[in-house]
């Protein structure tokens, strides 16, 4: 498989699973497009992982939540070679991606469930983690339905084990700030756009034109339609919700003019 100047895979491997197919394309290209929404996004990695190692040292066992194409889990087997980690996520097609990316590493797991199913648990491997990780995620949720997962969580990550998030988590007590902020982001977007950047959309019209990922990005529409509907609650009700659900402690551990990560500690 080829990559485009903008780090858009093109042409695919033969066969269902598409055996030849540049997984480590698709995997830079999805980077790229979630880095024309987020130009920090490595920043929050490195955070997180180091928030890990402060927590958990350089072995643990992580659960990468809502795991996309294995974008945290490539960071941390990186950075922790003696790691593990199973990811969970629903999404069909980006689930294609990160089994092909990892197909041949003993370290990964990856199970499909829905983490608005109230039994989503009874899939995993493990009943209890060192680290749970998630970021760009959890904003697809309800904040009840949210609360309800942070509860589950709590009972997933082991004594003296953490849970980051990082994700949008507006505050909306301050509009003028969100203002400039907003239209500062906003103008590097576009100067990206003009340079060749694709978007969310045009992402995954790529991925629906690929023979590989066509029928599992059908699917994908199937469940999630063109954008799911969530919501962005403050840190503050992250921080406050963590605690209620049973974490000893919850606050912000990173902070960029429009993202946050929460850290919460059993």
């Amino acid at each position: 498989m080829a990559e485009t100047g903008t780090g858009t895979p093109t042409g695919a491997g033969t066969g269902e699973t598409g055996p030849g197919t540049d997984w480590r394309a698709w995997q830079t290209s999805w980077d790229r497009q979630q880095e024309w929404y987020m130009p920090d996004r490595e920043e929050r990695f490195r955070v997180m992982l180091d928030m890990v190692e402060a927590a958990v040292g350089t072995a643990p066992r992580v659960l990468d939540l809502a795991c996309g194409t294995g974008t945290i889990t490539d960071r941390l087997l990186t950075r922790f070679p003696d790691a593990t980690s199973v990811g969970v996520d629903l999404d069909p097609a980006l689930l294609t991606i990160a089994r092909g990316t990892f197909a041949s590493d003993e370290r990964v797991t990856f199970v499909t469930a829905d983490l608005a199913d109230p039994d989503w648990t009874a899939a995993l491997p493990h009943t209890s983690y060192d680290a749970i990780l998630t970021a760009t995620a959890l904003h697809w949720l309800r904040m009840g339905p949210l609360a309800t997962l942070y509860g589950q969580l709590a009972g997933l990550v082991r004594d003296g084990g953490v849970f980051l998030n990082a994700d949008r988590m507006p505050d909306r007590s301050t509009p003028r700030v969100n203002a400039l902020e907003r239209a500062h982001r906003h103008a590097g977007m576009e100067r990206a756009k003009a340079a060749g950047a694709l978007d969310w959309a045009e992402w995954w019209a790529v991925a629906a034109a690929d023979p590989v990922l066509a029928e599992a990005t059908a699917r994908r529409f199937e469940i999630y339609g063109s954008h799911a509907d969530g919501e962005t609650p403050s840190l503050g009700w992250h921080v406050e919700t963590l605690r209620a659900g049973g974490f000893g402690e919850a606050r912000a551990v990173w902070g960029s003019p429009s993202d946050a990560m929460v850290l919460a500690l059993k």
